[in-house]
């Protein structure tokens, strides 16, 4: 496994990363029991993944916990990613009282007493803003040594710029694929900045894993898409078709776009069991 230097953090990441969204039960996925979860990571590290990526509302907090059982003897090795903003159990909140309580529940399920990255978590205009208070709680938890960095996850290259421009985040997470390349007009901002990237949603919710087409039918978080949109993925997709002339496979030809921006220092796809991973 390559590793890239995260931006300015100098923290060395893998480029392909562990996104733990579908790590645990949810009400969103099928029941993935515990032994299971664990078994994921530890094949994840064993393949040389040593970042990874949650966040507290997570399979309801379960991807937390299980990610603290699962790295046990492990976290000197590890650089771990969680976040701030969405609440478990559903809403949000971006308040620094509420910060504080959130990340120490966060470190305490994680069994750490310290994150290497924390990010807002798709936070509102207000919120990406630098004057908002969120920014200097963060900055307090780096002096205080319970975060290392902080930052943002965000959808598009203007919230990349606003947290950019007015605030000093060293880490974004940020939604690049190929179907949805919005997120690099920002990339000349990021270098000026040396901010370190990781790339979340990679294979654009599995579309880009190959195995969806137009008659596809979905259920749970997926269940949101419509007919129209459907359609509209499988025919953008139909068109990659010549990526894999080669006899690769069609993720990797999308992890390997990614990574051929020396921006990107880590892609996050995620996994529902270790033949998947």
């Amino acid at each position: 496994m390559n590793k890239r230097r995260l931006g300015k953090t100098e923290l060395k990441v893998s480029e392909v990363g562990f996104g733990s969204w579908r790590l645990g039960k949810s009400d969103f996925w099928e029941p993935m029991a515990d032994k299971d979860a664990h078994d994921i990571v530890h094949a994840a590290i064993d393949n040389g993944c040593n970042l990874f990526d949650t966040a507290p509302n997570y399979s309801d907090t379960n991807s937390e916990r299980l990610l603290g059982e699962a790295l046990k003897g492990k976290r000197d090795d590890i650089v771990l990613v969680s976040k701030i903003g969405h609440v478990p159990h559903g809403g949000a909140d971006f308040s620094p009282d509420w910060m504080w309580k959130s990340l120490e529940a966060s470190l305490k399920r994680l069994q750490t007493d310290y994150l290497d990255v924390y990010l807002l978590h798709s936070p509102p205009d207000e919120v990406q803003d630098g004057a908002n208070p969120i920014w200097d709680a963060l900055r307090e938890a780096q002096k205080q040594g319970k975060i290392r960095h902080y930052g943002a996850s965000v959808d598009s290259a203007h919230q990349m710029n606003r947290c950019l421009n007015s605030s000093d985040p060293q880490v974004l997470e940020v939604l690049f694929n190929v179907l949805h390349q919005d997120t690099r007009l920002a990339f000349d901002n990021v270098r000026k900045n040396d901010v370190g990237i990781i790339t979340k949603v990679p294979l654009d919710s599995g579309w880009l894993g190959g195995k969806y087409d137009a008659s596809s039918t979905f259920t749970g978080v997926r269940g949101r898409w419509t007919k129209e949109q459907i359609a509209r993925r499988a025919e953008l997709v139909s068109q990659l078709s010549w990526l894999t002339e080669d006899g690769s496979t069609l993720p990797q030809k999308a992890l390997a776009y990614l990574l051929s921006y020396q921006e990107v220092c880590s892609v996050i796809p995620g996994a529902k069991n270790t033949k998947q991973l």
